[in-house]
């Protein structure tokens, strides 16, 4: 295992998260090497004791892990397949966003060029890098991750998910599924008591509340979800529905947008009419796993 201070880096894409990744292995001490089509985003890493590689191929075999952060999936193909590139021996952590077809793949053409290969998404602001709040997710095999793990850590909280290179993608992409909707949510709220004269900051602490309250009830959820049995132990999905339509009347009746818990009811209705109507409201899971219609 790579847990030595010295263990050198390199870091191809130099945008603000990948500056920051470099900055972070920099700080506790690895030989740090960098590569950018543009050279000047390199100055300032440069000055803190960074190697600038004079092209991609020499900055893969100065590592002896490579991380690469760039636009997108297009560009990461774009840079490896230059001419001259050898990927034989070379492990590749791409931290690249993207989605999960594009890990699987991007995994299957570097290590049908001899390379180690390893995804992952990184969950924080540049900012956050180099610190416990900067959540780093990885996947692929596992003793890939294993062997780096240790060098990994200057980067913040490591996680590994398995060996399924798409996973990482997935969970990043679940996560912002999250973000969103509380973000949603808590506007749509925002917007209906703005209507009294209550401002965003009165309300805010309130919300803050509920949405701590309903995530302490994910885990009786995802219990039955995965069970597949959805027992009415605190609320039928009929139930929820008929407050469903009341927040849908006081936003129209209000002046407010109601598109989405319209769209949440409409969901609910149909699965009420699949007979799900006395289940909880995990149920609804049904519904998730359905295309919907464009």
């Amino acid at each position: 295992m790579n847990n030595r201070a010295d263990t050198p880096v390199t870091i191809i894409g130099l945008g603000l998260m990948g500056q920051a990744l470099a900055g972070a292995f920099l700080k506790v001490g690895h030989p740090t090497t960098v590569w950018n089509r543009t050279t000047s985003k390199a100055d300032r890493l440069v000055a803190e004791g960074a190697r600038l590689a004079p092209t991609v191929g020499d900055a893969l075999t100065a590592g002896s892990l490579t991380i690469i952060c760039v636009t997108d999936y297009k560009a990461v193909h774009e840079l490896l397949s230059s001419s001259g590139i050898e990927l034989d021996g070379t492990t590749l952590l791409n931290l690249t966003s993207g989605n999960s077809a594009q890990a699987r793949e991007a995994a299957q053409w570097a290590e049908q060029r001899g390379a180690h290969y390893l995804d992952g998404a990184i969950m924080a602001v540049p900012s956050m890098i180099g610190t416990a709040e900067a959540v780093i997710l990885h996947s692929g095999p596992q003793s890939d991750f294993e062997a780096h793990r240790s060098t990994l850590d200057a980067l913040g909280t490591v996680t590994y998910l398995g060996a399924d290179h798409g996973l990482a993608s997935l969970y990043d992409m679940a996560g912002l599924a999250m973000m969103w909707s509380v973000l949603n949510a808590w506007l749509q709220g925002t917007a209906l008591l703005r209507t009294a004269g209550v401002d965003a900051a009165t309300y805010a602490p309130f919300a803050q509340q509920i949405a701590t309250g309903v995530a302490e009830w994910l885990p009786g959820y995802a219990q039955q979800i995965d069970s597949g049995s959805f027992p009415a132990e605190a609320s039928a999905l009929e139930t929820d529905a008929r407050a469903m339509a009341h927040l849908i009347e006081e936003s129209e009746a209000a002046g407010v947008n109601a598109e989405l818990p319209k769209l949440i009811k409409a969901m609910a209705d149909r699965s009420i009419a699949a007979g799900h109507g006395g289940e909880q409201y995990p149920v609804l899971i049904e519904e998730f796993s359905e295309p919907g219609d464009d």
